[in-house]
């Protein structure tokens, strides 16, 4: 089953966790670096890639999943 991946703040740098996970999946010095880990990830897995800020927040998503596309209006 495909994972939701975060990249999160990690002590020395930014970690690529899968949802729910305890464990980093791998740790960068970068953000960037990070970020095309998980990129690559939610790609294969066809699920969603959330980058989280300093802060913890969520400050950016990304869908690799079977969206509509346009999407469907919600009435």
């Amino acid at each position: 089953m495909a994972k939701n991946q975060h990249v999160v703040p990690h002590p020395g740098g930014w970690a690529v966790k899968g949802e729910n996970s305890a464990r980093a999946t791998k740790v960068f010095d970068k953000q960037s670096d990070a970020i095309d880990r998980a990129r690559d990830i939610t790609q294969k897995q066809h699920s969603e890639l959330l980058i989280h800020g300093r802060d913890g927040q969520i400050r950016a998503r990304d869908s690799h999943g079977h969206d509509p596309c346009p999407p469907k209006d919600k009435k």
